[in-house]
């Protein structure tokens, strides 16, 4: 199966020295990935360095050298706890706000990456959580493609081309035909943890492609069972995970 590249959570002040070294396992596997930049950070989450005066400059940098930017957000910050129409998470800074409010936001955080020179049509939601009102704002404001959604190559749901993302990686890495998204937060990788990344996209280098390849890929239209089938396995992921994350605590 063929693995695109997201990484989450960028920001001026996220951490620099994970987020380099990640990339230059990257530029050692020849890939390029989609990258999700929240325009006015708020989250004290993802407060990790000292802010880059330059920043905005280097995401443009990387934007011409072929890497892929999305709109992560806003301000990264939670108001609500919907799942929306992709429920990993129950809480979102988007689903079950209303249009007009969803609207609003977008439409600042949109100016804001403008301002600095940064034009994209991608969306990519925080906790994963979005509804059909975010899916109506984006629309609206010039946006068709989101990167989420269970499956095995891109599709169109709601007037939106949706680049899914990884269910299980260890099954997507089995899997010969087909192609998903390996989402990585740089800002949560140890140093044993980078080295098992590096490890693991050397071995997979050769199915690697770069998120470009990805949104060149034909989509075809998700049915209701389809989208049924999407929503239950975001919820049984996320009970899955709370369910790890408790064993590992206690």
């Amino acid at each position: 199966m063929q693995i695109a590249i997201r990484l989450d959570d960028i920001t001026p002040d996220m951490d620099w020295e994970r987020f380099l070294a990640f990339k230059e396992i990257l530029d050692g596997c020849g890939v390029k990935p989609l990258i999700g930049v929240v325009p006015d950070n708020r989250d004290e989450n993802l407060h990790r360095a000292k802010a880059a005066g330059d920043f905005w400059e280097y995401v443009k940098e990387l934007q011409e050298d072929g890497w892929c930017v999305a709109l992560h957000g806003w301000r990264h910050l939670y108001t609500t706890k919907k799942g929306g129409l992709f429920p990993l998470n129950k809480f979102s800074e988007f689903a079950g706000v209303p249009f007009a409010k969803q609207k609003e936001m977008l439409l600042e955080a949109t100016e804001i990456l403008k301002k600095n020179g940064i034009q994209t049509d991608i969306f990519m939601a925080p906790a994963h959580s979005y509804d059909k009102n975010t899916l109506k704002a984006l629309k609206e404001l010039g946006y068709d493609k989101l990167t989420d959604g269970f499956g095995s190559r891109p599709y169109r749901r709601l007037g939106m081309t949706f680049y899914p993302i990884s269910f299980l990686l260890r099954r997507s890495l089995k899997k010969r035909k087909g192609a998903t998204t390996m989402v990585v937060h740089t800002n949560e990788i140890d140093e044993a943890g980078m080295a098992r990344m590096k490890k693991l996209l050397t071995e997979q280098k050769d199915n690697l492609i770069s998120y470009g390849d990805y949104l060149a890929m034909k989509s075809r239209e998700k049915g209701f069972w389809g989208c049924l089938t999407e929503h239950v396995l975001a919820s049984i992921k996320r009970v899955l995970v709370k369910l790890k994350s408790g064993a590992a605590g206690g």
